[in-house]
């Protein structure tokens, strides 16, 4: 099929590209720096507040559903390598109005994710250091927001070996968590332990999760998975990305789904779902507390240390693949024009950089995890239902897998959608309304 563009859509060609300057293995820590994250430490302990005990189900279900999206997503970007995602994919293999549409979604969505990333490195980082006043989480996570904004200017090729530090880092204290939780199962626990101002349930409960509350589960779990979209928004810096993108996008996904097993099934073993969801809503560090049971209760710092860095990686690639989208609408015309500024060396995008710290720092301001988790849960899920409508629309010589697996990431994503809150679900329809007006009149407010 040709691509559907027209001339108002075509990408302003003369802007500068950005350098390709990463190889299979920083693009997979890229995307697991964009996913071990909120995802483990946060929306875990969400999604466990609505399904108990049924969040390892919901675990399971979301990494099907991500990897549906996830392959639409490899296809799609080894066609078509430029910074932008399912933004670019839907100008190139929809229509504009819905190429914008999934730009906007993605701003709507990363950027509450972002905040949600600055608000839990801000929850860990005071539980590491035995802070106890709450009022210094919001201005804590206006300050990463700025450091995480200030890596991003350097340039990739810096950002990733930032990257890289962090995630191993993260990855080596959540190992600790598996193992020290695992061995402290096989031990008797003391009967509802008491942490801080939490009643933990030291056991399994039986809680009977109800069909509703499941749903509204993989909804949120299927967030946790998409930082793997980091990689195919990075497409136009990564090398040789034909091959290196389907690669790291599937390395990635696997990965972070051991990952997430392991870890809710050590935590819901330990506290309970009741426990561990009280923990999220109480503490805003929830893994931190769950460490606290174990037979060596120092591994709770050893947590939060992982903790911290895992946010901060997060909100580091969440700046990279946000700014990279505002790169791309600004070049089509979406956004002003002087978000498509590239620096001489080719290396970062400043202007997209800079505006996308302030709005995430206006939505750190909300100070709240699980509404910007909700809210970022719908909208990116109408986000990579675009990716899948562009995969589905692939000519043949251009696709590697299936038509029928788009279409069911596609089903998945529109089904999910609509299990969330039903106020984060109108407000997310009222975004899209008001970013389709702003697309329909963008000319005459740009000037």
């Amino acid at each position: 099929m040709t691509p559907k563009s027209t001339p108002s859509s075509e990408t302003d060609t003369t802007s500068k590209l950005l350098r390709r300057e990463l190889g299979v293995v920083g693009a997979t820590m890229m995307g697991l720096g964009a996913i071990v994250g909120t995802g483990i430490f946060v929306s875990i302990g969400n999604a466990a507040g609505v399904a108990g005990s049924g969040v390892l189900v919901a675990i399971v279900v979301a990494a099907i559903v991500a990897g549906l999206n996830g392959l639409s997503s490899a296809q799609l970007a080894a066609a078509h390598p430029v910074s932008g995602g399912t933004y670019e994919y839907g100008y190139r293999w929809l229509h504009p109005s819905l190429g914008f549409t999934a730009g906007w979604m993605f701003l709507c969505a990363k950027s509450a994710s972002a905040a949600t990333a600055a608000l839990g490195f801000a929850g860990y980082g005071l539980q590491l250091f035995g802070v106890t006043h709450p009022s210094l989480q919001v201005p804590l996570a206006f300050a990463v927001v700025g450091l995480a904004a200030g890596v991003s200017l350097v340039g990739i090729r810096w950002s990733s070996l930032f990257n890289s530090i962090v995630v191993s880092i993260t990855l080596s204290t959540l190992s600790v968590f598996v193992v020290v939780g695992g061995l402290s199962l096989l031990r008797s626990a003391p009967e509802s332990p008491d942490v801080g101002n939490v009643v933990l349930d030291s056991k399994l409960p039986d809680i009977e999760a109800s069909y509703l509350g499941l749903l509204e589960a993989c909804a949120l779990m299927f967030v946790a998975y998409t930082g793997y979209g980091r990689i195919a928004t990075l497409g136009e810096e990564i090398r040789d990305p034909r091959r290196n993108i389907p690669i790291a996008i599937i390395a990635t996904l696997i990965t972070s789904m051991i990952l997430y097993v392991s870890v809710a099934w050590v935590s819901i073993g330990t506290v309970g779902a009741e426990g561990l969801s009280a923990a999220t809503q109480a503490q805003g560090a929830p893994l931190q507390v769950v460490a606290r049971q174990f037979v060596y209760p120092d591994t709770s710092y050893v947590v939060a240390v992982g903790a911290v860095t895992a946010m901060m990686g997060v909100l580091l690639n969440l700046v990279l693949g946000l700014s990279r989208v505002v790169l791309a609408m600004g070049r089509r015309g979406d956004l002003p024009k002087w978000f498509a500024q590239v620096d001489p060396t080719g290396r970062t995008a400043p202007a997209a950089v800079i505006g996308v710290a302030l709005l995430i720092g206006g939505l750190v301001a909300i100070g709240n995890i699980k509404t910007t988790w909700s809210f970022s849960a719908f909208t990116v899920l109408i986000y990579y239902a675009i990716t899948n409508m562009a995969a589905i629309q692939m000519a043949d010589h251009e696709r590697r897998y299936p038509r029928w697996m788009a279409w069911l990431g596609l089903l998945s994503c529109l089904f999910l959608a609509f299990w969330v809150e039903l106020q984060v679900w109108v407000v997310g329809v009222a975004m899209i309304g008001i970013g389709l007006a702003w697309w329909r009149w963008r000319a005459s407010l740009i000037r």
